[in-house]
């Protein structure tokens, strides 16, 4: 049940009888030269209609901005920032808290939304509410190894091949082009990390200065099809599905002074 296609006489009549609501968190940022800058909200997007298939809760509209600044020198890319889109979200958890939901399940896209999500989740813990960060393709990970990739890589071509092939340029796919940018003893290994006499330093910057098409990953995107990602994507609402119905059943927390 999509909040957004009821009237507030239904909403009404849900929150009367129910505790849950289920908010997709996603992001409008690069995700190499090869795939759609709205990535991190499609895919959620599409995990919540296969959600919607199998269960009656009640789906909030999805916000399709994050953090993302490190990647704010690609163009098209739009970030928030950490402190607005905790605002955003504090805003919203709130108008929800209102109306008496006390479980809530926040689906995210993207990973620069971690720690706001993570502050959000505590904070309604310590107002007496239950309330899970589920990171799709963190969770994809767990539930087939097989699926593990980076940013911008296989998984989540695949995954947007899932929900329209067109959205993927396979033309453009090209090599992840990682450069050492900050010195020749500072090797880049990955998303914000640098390796140094054999040990992993996490290394924030902006990607571009090191990833010029915009892709990192163990995953070379060449590797996806919309197999994939459909196997993946009903696997992962598959399971969301199951631990909302177990996180029904658990006893709500006390409020915390």
């Amino acid at each position: 049940m999509r909040l957004a296609h009821i009237s507030w006489v239904k909403a009404e009549e849900y929150f009367r009888n129910n505790d849950m609501i289920v908010i997709a968190v996603g992001s409008n940022e690069c995700h190499g030269k090869h795939i759609a800058l709205g990535t991190d909200t499609l895919i959620p997007d599409k995990i919540l209609d296969l959600i919607e298939e199998k269960s009656d809760v009640m789906i909030a509209p999805t916000l399709p901005y994050g953090a993302c600044d490190d990647l704010s020198m690609f163009p098209g890319t739009i970030t928030l920032g950490t402190d607005v889109l905790y605002s955003v979200l504090k805003k919203i958890a709130d108008g929800f808290f209102r109306f008496g939901v006390r479980r809530f399940v926040f689906l995210n896209g993207h990973g620069g939304n971690i720690q706001v999500l993570d502050r959000i989740c505590s904070e309604l813990h310590q107002r007496g509410a239950l309330a899970a960060e589920l990171n799709w393709w963190l969770m994809a990970w767990e539930l087939n190894p097989a699926w593990k990739g980076g940013h911008g890589g296989a998984e989540e071509t695949a995954a947007v091949m899932a929900v329209n092939e067109s959205f993927v340029d396979k033309s453009m796919i090209g090599p992840m082009e990682l450069k050492n940018d900050i010195g020749e003893n500072m090797i880049t290994t990955g998303f914000r990390s640098v390796q140094y006499k054999g040990v992993t330093v996490q290394f924030p910057r902006y990607v571009k200065e090191y990833a010029g098409n915009g892709w990192i990953g163990p995953d070379h995107p060449e590797k996806a099809t919309p197999e994939w990602g459909r196997e993946m994507l009903q696997a992962t609402a598959d399971y969301i599905v199951d631990f909302m119905g177990e996180m029904k059943k658990l006893k709500l927390p006390q409020p915390i002074d």
